[in-house]
């Protein structure tokens, strides 16, 4: 029977869910992989002070003592942030171990330096719990649907704008009562700017598309917009559209065209798999040239449902140890595509305005969007106090320089009297 020392640097959420299933499930871990799993030492902050969760393993505040430690095998990285996170995975390779981490911050800039120096040395490097907590998706696309060119990624892949959006959309609320409601229940930190403006989303899209497409992606390239201009107004259309909004992170490899990578909110009909997709649960839909269309659920966070992917991830280190297969899939990003910009971006929109009830307003608006060289799908108008209309103007899908041109016209007309919101359609219903 194989034994395997495992290191672990942090003893949060998820470093407590680490620790809690290797215990629970020990029996069953130890005949599925045929491997005796020990957590020997334990990184913390604060080795004195007082934890919910104990074990047979030693809490230290010294780094070196599990990076330098000969016994060690797997060293398991769940601090989150980018320093000391890397220094710490760089020097555990470097002295022979093979890392797990769930750092998607840090993969997101640093990946490709990561997987480089895994694999000099021959070392496994697995990250399945960067993106979307529990759910098998690193895996799935690295072995599963390895067949496979991807040709496109749609992905609710942060629980609190899924939160906040699913309780707008089911309770018809405002979206900062929501937003104050998710903190307190703890979905939402103090500070939600990284989940509500896209920026978490985005930095998961970015190592997804990167494997996806086997071409280098950084969280630079992701074109990302928030949900805070989302109003119930536009939760109330979007119904009316029989259709729902989400935070959609999308990825897509476009022949002749290269990579398009992008997290904003979407309309997305109520017919497609996403849809349904509620509360804090994630989902991400894979669109692949042979398998067709695949759709991947679950939960995205949380102590269990993330440490599960972490302990997956020792698990086939161990394996891999066992056959000398490691360093075997570290790194895929063998093209070189270009990233697309955004005003080469193609979708339908949805738009909302204030107009001056008067005539032929709806007549003017056509044409200065037919001047763009943008059509309509629908119209609708409804009266909101006296002389003054909204208008929800439905694209059919166009450039995005086109429809920036467009509005750019439209709030020139002196009948416009704002712009309320501007919203992509996604999955090309309205084509």
């Amino acid at each position: 029977m194989q034994e395997v020392s495992v290191g672990i640097l942090g003893l949060g959420t998820v470093g407590s869910g680490v620790v809690q299933i290797l215990e629970q499930n020990a029996d069953d871990i130890q005949n599925r992989s045929q491997t005796r799993f020990s957590v020997s030492k334990v990184l913390v902050r604060n080795p004195q002070a007082s934890r919910n969760i104990t074990g047979d393993f030693l809490l230290t505040d010294k780094p070196e003592a599990i990076l330098k430690d000969p016994q060690i095998d797997i060293v398991v990285e769940v601090m989150g942030g980018i320093e000391p996170a890397r220094t710490y995975i760089l020097e555990a390779l470097r002295n022979g171990k093979n890392v797990v981490t769930a750092n998607k911050d840090l993969l997101a800039l640093h990946g490709h330096e990561l997987l480089d120096a895994a694999k000099e040395v021959g070392k496994d490097l697995f990250f399945e719990a960067s993106v979307a907590g529990g759910i098998p998706i690193i895996a799935s696309l690295k072995e599963s649907l390895t067949a496979n060119k991807i040709t496109e990624i749609l992905g609710i892949i942060n629980g609190t704008t899924n939160y906040i959006l699913t309780a707008m959309t089911e309770q018809g609320r405002d979206y900062n009562e929501v937003l104050k409601e998710a903190q307190e229940l703890g979905y939402a930190e103090a500070d939600p700017t990284a989940d509500v403006d896209g920026l978490d989303a985005a930095r998961k899209l970015a190592i997804l598309a990167s494997i996806a497409f086997n071409s280098r992606v950084t969280v630079d390239d992701v074109y990302v917009e928030g949900i805070s201009k989302i109003t119930a107004e536009d939760i109330a259309y979007a119904k009316e559209l029989d259709s729902t909004i989400k935070l959609l992170a999308v990825g897509k490899h476009l022949e002749d065209e290269g990579i398009e990578v992008r997290v904003h909110p979407a309309i997305i009909p109520n017919s497609h798999p996403l849809a349904a997709v509620s509360g804090v649960f994630n989902a991400v839909y894979v669109v692949g040239d042979a398998v067709g269309e695949t759709m991947f659920y679950g939960r995205g966070a949380g102590s269990l449902p993330t440490g599960s992917a972490v302990v997956a991830d020792i698990i086939q280190i161990a394996r891999n140890m066992q056959t000398n297969a490691t360093s075997n899939i570290n790194c895929t990003c063998y093209n070189e595509l270009p990233i697309k910009d955004r005003k080469d971006f193609r979708s339908a929109f949805y738009i909302r305005l204030r107009v001056k009830d008067e005539p032929r307003v709806l007549a003017t608006l056509a044409l200065l969007f037919a001047e763009a060289n943008v059509s309509f799908h629908s119209i609708i108008q409804k009266q909101k106090k006296r002389q003054e209309a909204e208008i929800v103007l439905v694209t059919h899908p166009t450039q995005e320089s086109q429809l920036r041109e467009a509005l750019e016209s439209v709030r020139a007309y002196s009948k416009v009297l704002r712009v309320d919101n501007v919203i992509r359609f996604e999955t090309g219903e309205l084509d």
